[in-house]
């Protein structure tokens, strides 16, 4: 219940809902995709940086907001890891720029000489102008070929996972059923009248009444 009194009652019903099943499966597939999304990506940055270590020494960086910090050819590169390319606003952008200002002043101060290079990797996506300025944006092929040195890895990562998926499909929905099921029971226990229909009123109070 603590999700539903997050949730707008009025545009379930602009939007001519009807039953408990509709409801309970637009909350529960949205929460499942954003929280995906983290997930996904966190284990994406996490594997940017076991194939960085494999090919070039790579680690996990200490500084602040720095993802993975590798040499290559007398470069020290610092990486802020994304999913994808579109994945903040001018301010989010900004503050990556000083975030990059910060670690080079951090990392020059016991090697004033230190040849630094500061990189956007984005996990998927494309961007054809990956020279910034003040930084570089690497999407996609660009982003796993930079890490790895293989042209051919973004494309190589699909199949793997394509097996670890089917192996942990049956799980997921089998627990994804119980889920709604215990759902919906509830929402129909306690939003629902005798002939099956959404009581709106009483939803409209979960969340929006004063006491």
């Amino acid at each position: 219940m603590k999700v539903l009194k997050r949730k707008n009652p009025y545009l379930f019903k602009a939007k001519y809902v009807l039953t408990a099943d509709e409801i309970i499966r637009g909350i529960v597939d949205a929460h499942i995709s954003s929280n995906e999304e983290t997930i996904f990506g966190d284990w994406l940055e996490g594997l940017a940086i076991f194939i960085s270590g494999k090919v070039y020494d790579g680690r996990k960086s200490g500084i602040t907001n720095i993802d993975l910090e590798f040499d290559d050819n007398g470069v020290r590169n610092i990486v802020t890891i994304k999913s994808g390319p579109n994945w903040g606003n001018s301010s989010q952008i900004s503050k990556m720029v000083a975030d990059f200002k910060t670690a080079k002043k951090t990392l020059r101060t016991s090697n004033s000489q230190l040849n630094i290079i500061a990189v956007n990797g984005c996990c998927y996506g494309r961007d054809n102008q990956p020279d910034k300025g003040n930084y570089f944006k690497y999407c996609g092929q660009r982003f796993w070929e930079f890490i790895s040195g293989d042209n051919n890895l973004y494309t190589e990562l699909i199949e793997p996972l394509g097996h670890k998926a089917k192996e942990r499909n049956d799980d997921f929905i089998k627990s994804y059923s119980q889920m709604i099921n215990k759902f919906i029971k509830e929402f129909t226990n306690d939003f629902c009248d005798n002939n099956g229909a959404i009581n709106w009123a009483k939803l409209v109070e979960l969340n929006s009444a004063s006491s």
